[in-house]
């Protein structure tokens, strides 16, 4: 059976990602419960249908992000190898929300309030978790793992990831090119800011990211298994939010959402997990021979 040399990296590393792992999803309980899914104590400046994605966000981040974080850092606090499988999932996903909760408000629209700006450190704080978390793993992940994926499978793989890739990047550039004609588009005047930011990140990052690690599984396999991990572990946890988001707009009754949309994302998020699996299922070892058995 194939086998690779566990590294742990220096203990001040370990310890290190095992704190900021740890209190960074301490924090994103803390902010969830604050949201408006709870408390309501923090409140955006935004639209108020808006409202209804920043609660689908906030029950991602307390089931599973928090959970993974929490979880990843205190199994690499025992040298547990999950514990680095868990915790490579979450830095893309911790860039992104982030980011969006950070600068992605309307600050210039006297029509909106909110007080989102006194938690800023508390974003920073997990966007620095993130960085810290990508960096560990990145250094400590198997340099080299042995993949075994059929040629046949491999190419319907890359063949549905490149078509769904491709109908997610038109469906924001068809967005993006409305804005540019008519001035508008759905749920364009609500929040201009969140629409740049959003299409922005997603088409200059997470599609790129997306294709290299296509690319990655036919040229460089054996070394592309800690950047599959980081791929897929942001774009399943991503498409849980944006399914998570999607359910409370349309139970909400949210002119932004429709139903034939919503079976989209979800089609979206079936895809996603057996593309997740079926990388994961390549990278097994293979099992030797026994000699004088079948």
């Amino acid at each position: 059976m194939y086998k690779h040399k566990r590294d742990f990296g220096m203990p001040i590393e370990r310890y290190t990602t095992v704190v900021m792992a740890i209190l960074g999803g301490i924090t994103m309980i803390f902010l969830s419960l604050k949201g408006p899914l709870f408390l309501g104590e923090i409140s955006f400046r935004t639209h108020p249908l808006i409202v209804n994605q920043l609660l689908g966000q906030d029950i991602i981040n307390i089931l599973p992000m928090s959970l993974l974080m929490i979880c990843g850092g205190i199994l690499l606090l025992y040298k547990k190898e999950i514990g680095k499988y868990l915790l490579i999932c979450t830095p893309l996903y911790l860039f992104y929300y982030a980011m969006c909760y950070a600068m992605g408000w309307e600050w210039m629209a006297a029509d909106y309030s909110g007080n989102s700006e006194q938690y800023f450190f508390h974003y920073l704080f997990v966007l620095i978790s993130g960085v810290v978390i990508l960096l560990y793993c990145l250094e400590t992940f198997p340099k080299h793992r042995k993949a075994n994926f059929k040629p046949l499978y491999l190419g319907i793989y890359s063949f549905l990831m490149i078509a769904f890739l491709a109908v997610f990047s038109a469906m924001w550039a068809k967005q993006v090119l409305e804005v540019q004609s008519t001035g508008t588009t759905q749920g364009y005047e609500i929040a201009p800011m969140a629409f740049w930011m959003v299409r922005t990140i997603d088409l200059g990052f997470c599609v790129p990211l997306g294709l290299i690690s296509v690319y990655l599984l036919h040229k460089r396999a054996n070394q592309a298994f800690a950047i599959q991990f980081l791929f897929y572990g942001f774009f399943v946890t991503q498409i849980l939010a944006v399914n998570a988001m999607g359910v409370i707009m349309y139970l909400n009754h949210d002119p932004n959402i429709s139903l034939p949309e919503l079976l989209f994302f979800i089609a979206m998020a079936l895809l996603l997990l057996g593309g997740f699996a079926f990388v994961i299922n390549g990278y097994k070892a293979e099992k030797k021979k026994i000699p004088g058995k079948s």
